[in-house]
């Protein structure tokens, strides 16, 4: 909608423009503010359903799903009962749009935050490593709860009525917003990976995160050990590379046989004795029943480390691309938690057509991912009775610490 006409002349017309911009920014920023206001409140409600939700027991039943999502909603429906029809009567009715904007991505957000997937006052990956301690109270968050099957499906419903609530058969926002809104494909993403099983999870993990560790650079392939190849490119700050023979069988026994060669040029400073060692994991679904780690002997105050040390795995049932190996580099310490000195993570399709190779493996501080990564950790890290969801949640959040070996 424009503020003027066509037979306006030019310099009137640029006026009005830009007067109609600053209005319309100032009316967003003033919607979001407002509606930011009831932040609090929402996330009371929600805390509230969630409590609703968990007492909820027994075997999924999609007939007594919408009956059990009104009930789990009541909360957040008397709250915004009570204040909409208030906005409603005082608001101007583009005024209104933005509030019900704003109020349905906070409402989808907290949701998401606060029930499917629950966040401690803690950081994430403090979060993760102690449910990957297996503790199963989370600092500030109370217990880590995981939704049953029913569960997930009495959110599914309530989420329909939140939808068709905030369209208010038309009156309200517009079916097109609400369906292609990021808050709702978020919520509903992680929604439908809540009911995988570990091992779809862990595939879908190593399947889309594809720049682990230095965003993926760096890693360079020979045919052995004597064919040194160049440094690698967009590696800042490195702090050691690890050299790794691998061997793929992939026949009827589906072997791998890892040769750690070296760890080189690690930068590490501490007091005492420097005893590096490394673990090498394979990554993957249905692995449950296969050695998943191996470690190397530590060698002494060696910053460059030859171990040559051969290990053999077996891969579970699905391709070698649903497969990774994951080499972290650790100073041994006698009495206390091993310090993280870096790692590396190689993917099996980056080598799946080569029976033998070497790889040269630029190692990083930690383990980086993008959302889908993000959100397959938090779903592992609820699962503290699964020793591989346990595991994978921890391998993939050691971090190497600032004050290193100090």
């Amino acid at each position: 909608m424009h503020l003027y006409s066509p037979s306006l002349d030019t310099e009137a017309a640029d006026i009005l423009n830009d007067l109609q911009v600053k209005l319309n920014t100032f009316l967003d920023n003033f919607s979001m503010g407002f509606a930011k206001s009831f932040q609090a409140r929402i996330n009371g409600c929600m805390r509230q359903m969630a409590e609703l939700l968990y007492q909820i027991k027994g075997p999924p039943n999609h007939n007594t799903a919408e009956a059990d999502a009104d009930n789990m909603l009541r909360p957040l429906m008397e709250f915004l009962d009570g204040n909409l029809s208030i906005f409603a009567d005082v608001c101007e009715k583009t005024v209104l749009k933005r509030i019900l904007k704003d109020l349905w991505k906070i409402v989808l957000s907290s949701l998401e935050k606060t029930i499917v997937l629950p966040q401690s006052n803690d950081s994430l990956g403090a979060q993760l490593l102690t449910a990957a301690k297996g503790l199963s109270s989370l600092k500030g968050g109370g217990e880590a709860k995981t939704l049953t099957p029913k569960q997930c499906i009495i959110m599914d419903a309530g989420l329909e009525t939140i939808k068709q609530y905030f369209h208010a058969g038309g009156n309200g926002l517009k079916k097109a917003f609400v369906e292609k809104s990021p808050e709702l494909a978020s919520l509903r993403y992680a929604l439908s990976l809540y009911s995988q099983s570990t091992d779809a999870l862990i595939k879908t993990f190593v399947t889309t995160q594809h720049s682990q560790v230095h965003d993926g650079m760096g890693i360079r392939i020979t045919g052995n050990e004597k064919i040194r190849p160049d440094r690698g490119s967009g590696i800042e700050k490195p702090i050691g590379e690890a050299i790794l023979q691998i061997d793929m069988m992939l026949g009827k026994e589906r072997k791998i046989i890892v040769k750690v060669i070296a760890v080189n040029d690690m930068k590490w400073q501490t007091s005492g004795m420097f005893r590096p060692f490394v673990d090498v994991s394979m990554v993957g679904p249905f692995l449950a029943d296969k050695k998943r780690k191996f470690t190397t002997k530590s060698k002494n105050n060696s910053w460059s480390a030859k171990f040559n040390e051969a290990f053999q795995f077996v891969l579970g049932k699905e391709s070698p691309d649903c497969y990774e190996l994951q080499v972290t580099v650790k100073d041994y310490c006698f009495g206390r938690a091993d310090r993280v000195v870096g790692m590396a993570v190689i993917q099996l399709r980056d080598i799946a057509d080569r029976k033998s190779c070497v790889c040269w493996c630029p190692i990083g501080p930690r383990v980086q991912t993008d959302e889908t990564g993000l959100t397959v950790m938090r779903i592992l890290s609820q699962r503290p009775a699964d020793e591989v969801a346990k595991e994978f949640v921890k391998l993939k959040s050691e971090t190497r610490p600032v004050e290193e070996g100090r």
